[in-house]
């Protein structure tokens, strides 16, 4: 009795080169839809590199603005008090008249004094008796020494000196969109405004201010003047007597301190002296802010990228049923069926990470180019990029390539 040999069936192989050319032949058969299905991916991972880099380079710009502004202004409040002071009457403010000599001898002070809204609306016009054309402007007093903190953009004129402050002139500094309101679009003429019918002439008009911003809806008389015609700050916190300083970088916090003893030595709890905050406390809050906020947006996009891809895998598998089948039947074993699909949907995913890290690239570089900023990218949230879109991919490719690698063969075929 003969005994044959029984040669074991060789198996089945896809190589490494077969496997991604097949998967590279299911994404190009159909480049529409396969585009439509990157589009969430490239749209979440370019809104991922877009948000990472624009929120470091925005939080430099912020670092650096904090640090010329917020980081050298010190803001104090007075608390006057109102023992013997008579009924409705205003109690005088804790400032000292020498308010803006004695903050300017304090070792790293710029500038400082004293300013606060003018009680009683007065009615701001053009010309006697004229209707009010002023509503919705404010009229703020402050000595030279708050002006000079404020440091107003001057368009024309010149601002206020201890001249005017010591002889209580009427005199006023008006904002561009008062000026506007009133009329007055040059100085060579001495024009003048009226507050409730008393004239004061316009020595300047100012663009812009560095700090109480309020002040650019509004004009500035002197502080002197102010109290000669109008009498004592209002009390309340947000109408009363404020100074403003401006310091030198990195001297706040030191002139802080400094300022209720300068002020008042015998009352130094009379004032409460508000130093600016840390600066970099204040960035990292608004980072984190901005970062959450947009990091959502962009784990939505790329969740509905996902769900596309699965989504346009499964279908893919439902159209390819014949073509499963067939390869089933000419030794294809289920997990070189699973492995097609989930390359291509890997494929997929890789692609639109690519796309969409170039697209957050390029965003982020043309807002800095367009605001004239620093373009700062981190290889920490760039490189990994398109890592993302690849592991998007996978993910999102299982589910399809099971069932792709489940199709009973026969039943395929008989489908046919």
């Amino acid at each position: 009795m003969s005994r044959r040999s029984v040669l074991p069936e060789p198996s089945s192989r896809l190589g490494l080169r077969d496997l991604l050319s097949e998967a590279l032949s299911g994404v190009l058969q159909r480049p529409g839809r396969s585009v439509l299905t990157m589009l969430g991916t490239v749209l979440g991972i370019g809104a991922f590199v877009a948000v990472l880099g624009l929120t470091a380079t925005a939080s430099g710009q912020i670092g650096e603005q904090f640090s010329l502004t917020r980081a050298t202004t010190v803001d104090v409040t007075d608390r006057p008090r109102t023992d013997g002071v008579a009924p409705g009457a205003n109690p005088p403010s804790n400032f000292p008249e020498d308010t803006d000599r004695r903050l300017a001898a304090i070792d790293g002070v710029r500038a400082g004094g004293v300013w606060w809204p003018v009680p009683g609306a007065p009615v701001i016009t053009a010309r006697p008796n004229g209707p009010n054309e002023g509503t919705g402007l404010s009229v703020l007093a402050a000595t030279p020494g708050a002006v000079a903190a404020m440091e107003p953009t001057l368009a024309a004129g010149v601002t206020m000196d201890a001249f005017v402050q010591r002889t209580a002139q009427p005199v006023v500094l008006l904002s561009e969109a008062a000026a506007g309101r009133l009329g007055v679009s040059r100085l060579d003429a001495q024009p003048a405004v009226f507050l409730d019918n008393v004239p004061y002439t316009v020595i300047g008009i100012y663009s812009d201010v560095r700090r109480r911003p309020g002040a650019l809806l509004g004009l500035v008389i002197p502080a002197s003047t102010a109290l000669e015609r109008y009498g004592n700050p209002a009390p309340q916190p947000d109408r009363g007597a404020q100074g403003l300083v401006a310091t030198r970088v990195g001297a706040a916090s030191v002139v802080a301190a400094q300022i209720p003893l300068a002020l008042r030595p015998d009352a130094p709890d009379a004032f409460t002296v508000v130093p600016p905050p840390d600066p970099h406390s204040l960035q990292d809050g608004v980072t984190s802010d901005l970062t959450g906020l947009f990091l959502a947006l962009a784990g939505i996009c790329l969740l509905v990228g996902a769900v596309g891809i699965a989504n346009t895998t499964l279908v893919a598998v439902l159209e390819r049923t014949e073509e499963i089948g067939l390869r089933r039947s000419l030794g294809a074993r289920t997990g070189h069926i699973a492995a097609q699909f989930l390359t291509e949907s890997t494929a997929l995913g890789t692609l639109g990470g690519l796309i969409g890290t170039s697209l957050g690239v390029v965003t982020v570089v043309a807002v800095a180019a367009a605001r004239d900023w620093t373009a700062v990218l981190q290889p920490a949230a760039t490189l990994p990029a398109p890592l993302i879109g690849t592991v998007v991919g996978l993910l999102a490719g299982l589910y399809p390539a099971l069932r792709a690698a489940r199709t009973d063969p026969l039943k395929a075929l008989r489908s046919a």
